[in-house]
């Protein structure tokens, strides 16, 4: 095992569990509206404020204190909030799709003018570096200013009738009330990238996001709330519901929520997947990632290493798309995991608020017994540790969910192998040898996972071959580069559920589509030919 000489940033002096906040967390609560003072705060919006049901702390991964205590919804009043969605899509439907993009634009200026404030809540409550958290909020930004454009151009289709005197038109619609259910890990951009094509089709929102970041909804529902007044809108054209396991289950199980987005792990997706469509609902499904980059001996290794350092280190390994899984092509492995392990050695960890942080905390303390976990099965597989499989032990960062990142070269290269097959939210990532590009190709396909691929190479044999039928069976296939970007449709195939939010089509799900034929003529003939009369 190398030795790692890192860099702990910040100063995190041991916050115990409690309800005297930091400075930090004082100033930037302060900053959204989000009073510091309060018990307890209301977990329940649809136009007021309000909540009496269960309470969920949020807790800073950081310094473990407690940053607030949020009501959720009882039973009645999750019904109640429901209700006035539905009756907000009815009056929302018949307002132009310019006029909604015009909507969009406002809220896309009042999230811009909160952007870095908004970026602190989500490094202080979910853990991710300052900023990435400054970056997942203007990718809100971004998907707004997508769905203004948009709102002018959700366009249906002309088709050709056989008949004379007839056309045909492809017609979209609103489809009603649309329930989001975000995971803790983007706790403002998946809801944005919903609730903005959402908007534009002309659809009311219910948002449920993670139990364990109800700050990052309620800072974010009260911006857009403030626009929809200020327009005259019902406030719940964006509901929120916090709450647990039981508020999930009645959003999903509603009739009323003809559209489901799910953000979430591959056995809760099994859940919803099967629950929506027994009622015959739709849904959006985006579960696990297991992603993995593949580098070729012309790969440019200046790109790629840096690349592959940030795909599995950032958010501290729980992206939706972080890399977990690395093949190397046999003749450049030595050099590439050198300049890997140098790489990891410099991170610099610590407050996720500091600037110079590189490196934040786990989300939650189960999330360190995964990691944990994970680790030991490494070592109990036999797998060479090259770098981290431990927890941090500096004193400045006992109060929080620290991790070192870990490479890993397991025994076995089998993808069947539980090692290889299940995804581990954390930054674990093993590595492979290959010695041709189509091993490396059903290497990558052979999970049950696919989200997200990388290629490197400068060979565009390998290029095609990679892009095409007999390469990446994922959804986000690159080459030279990671990540995504909010203009294509973001989503993965098998278990990671099928489903496209964001940029491309991705806007169609959001609708009700009609074939609409009409008869201009004088005569009224059937298709194909058929004869009916008498």
């Amino acid at each position: 095992m190398i030795l790692l000489r890192h860099t702990v940033s910040g100063t995190l002096r041991g916050a115990r569990p409690t309800r005297s906040l930091s400075t930090r967390a004082s100033a930037i609560l302060s900053s959204l509206d989000i009073p510091v003072g309060a018990a307890e705060l209301p977990g329940v919006y649809d136009g007021q404020w309000y909540g009496s049901g269960d309470v969920l702390e949020s807790v800073c991964p950081t310094t473990g204190e407690v940053l607030a205590r949020v009501r959720s919804a009882t039973p009645h009043e999750l019904h109640e909030a429901l209700g006035k969605s539905k009756d907000a899509y009815l009056h929302l439907r018949t307002v132009p799709a310019p006029k909604r993009g015009e909507l969009l634009r406002q809220i896309r200026e009042a999230l811009s003018a909160k952007r870095d404030v908004l970026g602190a809540l989500v490094s202080l409550e979910m853990g991710k570096i300052k900023t990435e958290g400054i970056g997942e909020v203007q990718e809100f930004v971004d998907i707004c200013d997508y769905a203004v454009g948009l709102s002018r151009m959700m366009n249906g289709r002309v088709v050709a009738s056989e008949r004379p005197g007839h056309t045909i038109l492809e017609v979209p619609n609103p489809i009603g009330v649309v329930g989001v259910l975000t995971a803790f890990n983007f706790p403002v951009a998946v809801y944005g990238w919903n609730f903005s094509l959402s908007v534009a089709a002309g659809n009311a929102n219910v948002w449920k996001p993670s139990p364990s970041t109800p700050l990052c909804s309620i800072a974010v529902t009260k911006i857009i709330a403030s626009v929809l007044e200020k327009n005259g809108l019902p406030g719940a054209v964006s509901t929120l519901i916090t709450g647990g396991k039981d508020v999930g289950e009645a959003i999903v199980e509603s009739r009323d929520i003809p559209l489901v987005s799910f953000t979430g792990s591959e056995a809760v997706g099994r859940v919803v997947g099967k629950t929506v469509q027994s009622r015959f609902g739709q849904s959006i499904l985006e579960l696990g990632g297991n992603n993995a980059s593949i580098i070729m001996p012309d790969a440019d290794m200046p790109l790629a290493v840096p690349a592959v350092f940030f795909g599995a280190i950032g958010t501290a390994g729980q992206r939706c798309t972080s890399t977990r899984r690395l093949y190397l092509h046999r003749a450049i492995a030595p050099q590439f995991l050198d300049a890997l392990q140098k790489l990891y050695a410099t991170i610099s960890v610590g407050d996720p608020l500091v600037d110079s942080t590189l490196l934040g905390p786990l989300h939650t303390r189960a999330a360190v017994g995964i990691y944990d976990d994970a680790v030991q099965r490494l070592r109990q597989s036999g797998a060479d540790i090259l770098t981290g499989g431990q927890k941090y032990d500096h004193a400045a960062l006992s109060q929080g969910n620290f991790v070192q990142p870990t490479i890993s070269v397991p025994k076995t290269a089998d993808p069947a192998d539980k090692i290889w097959s299940t995804e581990t939210f954390a930054p674990i990532l093993n590595v492979a040898l290959f010695d041709e590009l189509e091993q490396a190709i059903e290497w990558n396909n052979a999970v049950p996972q696919g989200l997200s691929s990388s290629l490197w190479t400068r060979d565009i044999r390998n290029v095609g071959k990679w892009i095409g039928p007999e390469g990446s069976d994922a959804g986000i296939v690159n080459v030279g580069t990671s990540g995504a970007e909010i203009g294509a449709a973001f989503g993965g195939n098998k278990s990671t559920g099928w489903g496209r939010e964001s940029g491309g089509d991705a806007w169609k799900q959001y609708v009700r589509w009609s074939a609409c034929t009409v008869n201009f003529s004088n005569a009224a003939p059937l298709a194909q030919g058929v004869d009916f009369s008498t």
